[in-house]
């Protein structure tokens, strides 16, 4: 049970029962004060159906309230991992050896230190990890390191959502600062025509949304007879949003002899046969241990008797509540919960598919430079954001699928910092 203030987390893996119960004496107002200032913005957008499932996708389901309860996992003694490699140990060109150092890499994560020798040697790969594990870096090192060997080799990547594709880009030009390797980024939400420009010029890397991604090929802006290697991140979200029928599409017509990756949190029978359909005796990596890392404090928050704004005011200022990320079901919803944020004096900013690209990246920006205390977003929209530092996650209204409660949590504790999760239950 999440009491105020948080109790001494335990060594415990699992907890059971409890809740938050009565609201407690009101602060009577806020140390913060305003809503959020104007910022940059980005030609980007997201899919052309604003972020929204294509075709449908999984239905509502009851879930045990008992699974947003697990006290994050505190020893004396932790486990760690041991790589078997360093960054400076793989194969790698001399050229990219340098930007790694220069961003300060040095020891992989378990997912990059068993991924990147495969990828090197050219294998298809299924990784399975938890969000916040390395993957991007994972599959974008070898295959920087592919183009670098052969000048005119072209990567295909698909990703669920316009923010983790841009967020694709930004790592990648990272690290290839001065390798003379190009790459553009293919969303819907963004003026189609800028995108047709910049496909007219050589591009090593390819990274979109699969439904722009298939408008471009159908305009034959996008030839996938050159491409040798495709990269499927985060399938299983674009398998939920209803993406199948354009990643099939796009499949069908690469290159039969082509190196793909796939990665996903999680692995049901529909990846299964996705795995089956797309690769080839592929080598699977899963460093996944549980659904939901060890170092989020997980509790719920019980409501009854009181309102459920009254009592998210009463936690959003305890001084521990400075980086929050809150998570409702639906985009009237989160845009209705900010405003009644802002006019209570919290600075807060909201991220949903109605939101253009430019709003949703000056969000994004206001909460990362924590020049806002609080972020409120949709599902499909802070889907694989990578946001440091986000000290709570808060389930204001509770997720459509356990799936979606293991995404949501896993903006919190990324890496090896701790996070808090907290869900709100009737």
């Amino acid at each position: 049970m999440y009491n105020k203030p948080f109790s001494k987390r335990t060594s415990s893996a699992g907890s059971n029962g409890g809740g938050y119960g009565d609201r407690g004496r009101s602060s009577g107002g806020s140390r913060f004060g305003g809503g959020a200032s104007r910022g940059g913005g980005s030609r980007f957008g997201g899919n052309r159906f604003g972020g929204n499932r294509r075709g449908g996708g999984p239905k509502g389901q009851r879930i045990d309230v008992s699974k947003f309860i697990n006290k994050a996992v505190i020893t004396e003694e932790v486990d760690v991992f041991v790589p078997e490699h360093s960054f400076m140990d793989f194969t790698f060109e001399e050229s990219l050896k340098k930007n790694i150092a220069i961003k300060g890499y040095i020891n992989p994560s378990p997912i990059q230190d068993r991924a990147i020798p495969h990828v090197l040697r050219g294998e298809d790969v299924v990784g399975i990890a938890n969000t916040g594990t390395g993957k991007t870096a994972a599959f974008l090192l070898p295959l920087i390191n592919k183009a670098i060997l052969n000048p005119d080799e072209q990567v295909l990547i698909m990703a669920p959502t316009r923010e983790l594709a841009l967020q694709i880009e930004q790592e990648l030009k990272s690290f290839t600062q001065g390798l003379k390797q190009y790459s553009v980024c293919c969303v819907g939400g963004a003026y189609i025509g800028k995108q047709i420009s910049e496909l007219r010029y050589f591009n090593n890397f390819v990274i979109g949304t699969p439904g722009r991604l298939k408008d471009l090929i159908e305009r034959r802006n996008i030839k996938l007879a050159t491409f040798k290697t495709v990269v499927l991140d985060e399938a299983d979200r674009m398998l939920d949003m209803g993406f199948i029928n354009d990643m099939r599409y796009i499949m069908s017509l690469m290159q039969k002899d082509r190196q793909t990756l796939f990665f996903s949190a999680t692995l049901s029978p529909e990846i299964e046969k996705l795995i089956h359909e797309f690769l080839k005796n592929p080598v699977r990596i899963s460093v996944k241990t549980r659904d939901t890392a060890k170092n989020i404090d997980q509790d719920i928050v019980r409501v009854k008797g009181a309102t459920k704004l009254d009592v998210l005011h009463d936690l959003l200022v305890q001084p521990e509540f400075n980086k929050v990320l809150i998570f409702g079901r639906t985009k009237h919803g989160v845009e209705k919960l900010t405003g009644m944020l802002v006019e209570r004096g919290f600075k807060a900013a909201s991220i949903h598919g109605d939101k253009v690209h430019s709003q949703r990246q000056r969000a994004l920006k206001l909460f990362k430079d924590e020049d806002v205390q609080v972020l409120i977003a949709t599902d499909v929209a802070a889907r694989g954001l990578d946001i440091p530092n986000v000290s709570h996650v808060i389930n204001y209204e509770v997720p459509q699928t356990y799936e979606d409660y293991v995404h949501r949590i896993g903006r919190t504790g990324r890496g090896d910092k701790m996070g808090k999760a907290l869900t709100f239950v009737e």
